[in-house]
């Protein structure tokens, strides 16, 4: 028997080259190249890519113009949060990726919104993880009603493929995508090879049928999700779900959603009775101090078409080491550096033999740069071992020349901070609203050195 012939796939973009190197020759990502098994031509292959051609003959060509814009019916999972992150509920056809951590409650959720959904829709739960007993225990540990739910127990993609053909369901869920695998491929299930076909198989599926596809992804150590990056491309929607398994609080985020805003987050409590809707997401994301306390700052950053009161926390301390610290959790760590030199030569504060701890409460990530006023202040504080004013909030951006920059929707984070019993805030002076909110005073500043003075005095 001839010995199978092996390939090295990029666990990035899915390209492939006949023998290992350190970098991928097609996206040029280091240390991706893993090897796989060369899948033979088959007849299916030959049949996929004859009707392909087919297709392609028979395009239609139109104009964009004549093309009627409508907008795409959502289907309410029931639960709000979950559809707030999907942009209004689940899409006809749509094909959603969700990922995250074992254990981090994944399953959890998809049982929770299908047993809402089967109420109004047929609905398929196909697993190929648990066992069919397991998922029945965690169905009555949640107390869901799930007599329509119907449930499924494979791992073969024919096998799958000829369910939902026959059954028609409306909402389908995989669990998880890394443990199915087609008969027709001799690689193992997980691998590149598979992951890609079976994930384009069940997305031809769902488009040709209109069944609401959810495929359930594992992660990598990195926290990114496990598999080619083609996997990404493929699908409509991509969500991760964060937190800390210590922690009772759960994140959904989406980084990718062609019905919906990106960068939406969706804030879950974990209880014995399951995920529940975090109704005041701002109320675990601030600390609750007796008394006012130094290096504590809270500022409103914005997550998709939500604002979220955020605390930063700053502790700056003499450092012991011929190298200070500079260590910032849920912040990006190169802009603590920035933002200590804008500090130094704006400010006139100089931190450079000193330790810089920053943390934002409650274990968000925060990527936008409209928390930098914020940051740069919480220090300023912690330094001069001064607490700031109660009920203060801050956002702004910060440059290099020392200048405050305006951030998007401020108003919109002005009043959320009313709304929660703030009645001072400091923000870039463009951002500063033309009509007075009420119970809420506002002050504008456009340079570093003017955020400073006020804390200061």
């Amino acid at each position: 028997m001839a010995k199978p012939k092996t390939l090295y796939s990029c666990t990035e973009c899915g390209g492939q080259s006949p023998k290992w190197q350190g970098q991928c020759s097609h996206c040029h990502a280091w240390n991706t190249l893993v090897e796989t098994v060369a899948e033979p031509v088959t007849a299916s292959s030959n049949r996929f890519s004859t009707l392909a051609g087919v297709a392609a003959e028979r395009g239609v060509v139109q104009s964009l113009s004549k093309v009627r814009a409508e907008d795409v019916p959502r289907k309410p999972t029931g639960i709000s949060e979950f559809d707030r992150v999907l942009g209004g509920g689940l899409v006809e056809g749509g094909v959603v990726l969700i990922g995250g951590d074992p254990g981090i409650g994944k399953s959890t959720l998809l049982l929770q919104a299908l047993a809402s959904i089967s109420n109004t829709n047929s609905v398929l739960y196909v697993s190929g993880e648990e066992s069919p007993q397991q998922i029945a225990m965690r169905a009555k540990r949640l107390s869901l009603d799930s007599h329509d739910v119907k449930l499924l127990a494979e791992i073969e993609l024919e096998k799958i493929l000829n369910v939902v053909a026959a059954e028609k369901p409306q909402v389908a869920v995989i669990d998880s995508i890394q443990t199915v695998y087609s008969a027709a491929l001799t690689s193992a299930p997980g691998s590149v090879a598979q992951v890609r076909e079976c994930a384009a198989h069940l997305t031809r599926m769902a488009k040709s049928s209109g069944t609401t596809l959810i495929l359930v992804g594992h992660v990598t150590k990195e926290g990114a999700l496990a598999g080619p990056r083609v996997l990404e491309h493929m699908v409509d929607t991509v969500l991760y779900f964060e937190g800390d398994t210590h922690s009772s609080f759960r994140l959904i985020r989406a980084v990718k959603n062609r019905f919906g805003a990106v960068n939406e987050i969706g804030v879950f409590a974990m209880t014995e009775k399951g995920l529940r809707e975090v109704t005041n997401p701002s109320a675990i994301f601030l600390s609750q101090h007796d008394t006012n306390v130094s290096g504590s700052c809270v500022m409103v950053t914005q997550e998709g078409s939500r604002p979220l009161l955020v605390e930063i926390q700053a502790l700056v301390d003499d450092s012991h080491g011929m190298n200070p610290k500079r260590l910032s959790v849920g912040l990006e760590q190169n802009r603590l550096a920035m933002l200590l030199a804008v500090l130094h030569r704006h400010g006139g504060l100089a931190v450079f033999d000193q330790d810089v701890f920053i943390n934002a409460v409650g274990g968000v990530r925060i990527d936008e740069p409209g928390a930098d006023l914020a940051v740069l202040l919480a220090i300023v504080s912690s330094f001069k071992n001064k607490p700031l004013p109660a009920k203060h909030v801050v956002f702004g951006e910060i440059g290099l020349a020392g200048e405050v920059r305006p951030v998007q929707r401020g108003q919109e984070r002005l009043r959320e901070a009313a709304k929660l019993g703030f009645t001072h805030a400091i923000v870039p002076k463009a951002n500063k609203p033309k009509h007075k909110i009420e119970g809420m005073e506002v002050i504008g500043v456009d340079r570093v050195e003017q955020a400073v003075e006020y804390c200061r005095g």
